[in-house]
């Protein structure tokens, strides 16, 4: 099935419903969003002389056009390939290119610069800018017929990785795959209602993009905040005047609104859900979170190439305070989603028993077809039929699933294994620490000894020592950091991840 059946069974079921949405003001009903996709896709396929199967990049910040382009491309059998406005525009080129991308959608702040990387974008025929007259004139094409010959394996999303170490991977995404996202959210995260809406606060190229598909396909409004991201008080303005909003939201968003100064006189009542991922998640922010929003909250952990559909924790596993082991489950990403396998197992790929670490793997219908144009790195990643992620964790006897860290990250000194998260974990206990991230640093007789980069909160006097102490009172003492170094912000991607890997090439550099 076509992923864009999606929006034509919503324009004739909820036609009179909100469909697309900027600040408090409706842009456009389903049934108006419904007739006008299938002109905008006739407009597109000619513009770039495309045909079915082409691939068509998106480098545009949040916004009703947004939607309309992503169901154009797929009404016409094309293939999207969203990327995060927030990228150089050098970074978004190489991805267009990889993309072998014959047509660019882009914003107008976005335009000028790609526009001089023409060079290294020779499959690109043509730039279309949203905002300039020839992007509305696509509209006024005879309307395309829903490309129906479309299979459940065909391409419809190229997902690129956030590259933090490295080139990105663009993970391919088929119609299949876009459905079993849509319905397993109704299956493990939520139940949405035609008077429902999903705030676009975090990109629609990721993460938040991939969950308005189940708002869209049971007739639930997409609002896109007036400054198109994430700003605490106008979220809370536009928490108060939407029914029923939901979020995907990365845990640091999740931080940064319940510490807004609004959030104190804030009407929170129309809150439906906030689901949080794509980062680690500590459990005293999230008790605090819970505190300040209410049951409101679901976790889900994914990856590209699962697409936010690997385990996860509904709302009320956040709110069983009387299970015997709640804190740890809070401190867990969840359990198996309904139609994932997942596994934790050893170098070998043979599974582990409960309560051993491992890497996580997974297999199911949600799982990626392969890397784009890159068999080498399908090959190791899709290997023995599982996705392996690169993640470490471990399962309790419940089935719950503690990641502990990226492989990557782990640290290894003096041949005992030390998951930074754990050392995290018990310094953002301290009041005055507001962020941290633990790295490993080369160690001449250790192997590698531990560094936390702490960011303080603002007018606080945490020292090294009071650190180390709250260390030596809660974990091993071959696990505390031995150097403590404090500073203003940590490194961050566009998607809000610490980047660990500048962490360590500033220690590199140091030596």
């Amino acid at each position: 099935m076509n992923i864009a059946h999606l929006l034509h069974r919503a324009a004739s079921v909820w036609g009179e419903r909100p469909a697309l949405s900027v600040g408090r003001q409706v842009k456009a009903s389903y049934a108006e969003m419904g007739r006008r996709v299938p002109r905008l896709a006739a407009g597109l396929m000619a513009a770039g002389k495309l045909k079915p199967g082409d691939r068509v990049a998106i480098v545009m910040k949040n916004s009703p056009d947004y939607w309309e382009v992503l169901f154009a491309l797929w009404h016409a059998g094309l293939a999207a390939v969203p990327i995060n406005a927030k990228l150089h525009a050098r970074e978004a080129a190489w991805i267009i290119d990889n993309a072998q991308a014959k047509l660019a959608a882009v914003s107008a702040t976005f335009a000028e610069d790609l526009s001089a990387l023409k060079a290294e974008m020779p499959e690109l025929q043509r730039i279309i800018v949203a905002e300039e007259a020839e992007f509305a004139h696509l509209y006024t094409a005879e309307p395309l017929p829903l490309a129906t010959e479309i299979r459940p394996d065909h391409l419809a999303w190229l997902f690129y990785t956030s590259g933090t170490t490295g080139r990105p991977k663009g993970a391919m995404l088929t119609h299949r795959n876009l459905m079993v996202a849509t319905m397993n959210y109704f299956a493990d995260v939520d139940r949405i209602d035609p008077t429902d809406s999903i705030i676009h606060c975090a990109p629609i190229s990721h993460g938040s993009g991939m969950y308005g598909l189940p708002h869209l396909a049971r007739g639930a409004n997409q609002v896109v905040p007036e400054s198109g991201g994430f700003d605490p008080a106008e979220t809370l303005d536009l928490i108060a005047h939407w029914p029923g909003c939901s979020f995907f939201f990365a845990p640091t968003m999740v931080h940064r609104l319940i510490h807004a100064p609004q959030i104190a006189t804030a009407d929170t009542s129309n809150l439906k859900t906030i689901i949080y991922g794509g980062g680690p998640m500590y459990v005293a922010d999230l008790q605090q979170a819970m505190a300040v929003l209410g049951p409101k909250l679901a976790q889900i952990y994914g990856q590209g190439e699962a697409p936010m559909t690997i385990t996860g924790m509904d709302k009320q596993m956040h709110v069983d305070t009387g299970h015997p082991r709640h804190l740890a489950r809070l401190g867990s990403a969840g359990i198996a989603r309904t139609d994932v396998e997942v596994r934790v197992v050893d170098a070998e790929d043979n599974p582990l028993p409960v309560g051993e670490i491992g890497e996580v793997v997974c297999r199911g219908e949600i799982v990626m077809a392969g890397y784009w144009r890159n068999p080498d790195a399908t090959a190791q990643t899709l290997r023995n039929g599982w996705l392996h992620t690169g993640d470490m964790g471990s399962f309790d006897q419940d089935g719950f699933l503690t990641l502990k860290d990226r492989s990557k990250d782990m640290i290894i000194s003096g041949g005992s294994n030390i998951y930074p998260r754990e050392v995290e974990e018990v310094l953002l206990r301290h009041p005055d620490v507001s962020e941290v991230s633990v790295v490993g640093r080369p160690h001449a007789d250790w192997g590698e000894e531990v560094i936390a980069f702490v960011v303080a909160r603002p007018g606080s006097a945490v020292t090294a020592e009071k650190l180390d102490r709250l260390c030596l009172d809660n974990i091993a003492r071959f696990k505390r950091p031995k150097q403590y170094r404090f500073v203003e912000a940590l490194p961050k991607n566009n998607y809000g991840k610490v980047l660990k890997t500048e962490l360590r090439s500033l220690l590199q550099r140091e030596e």
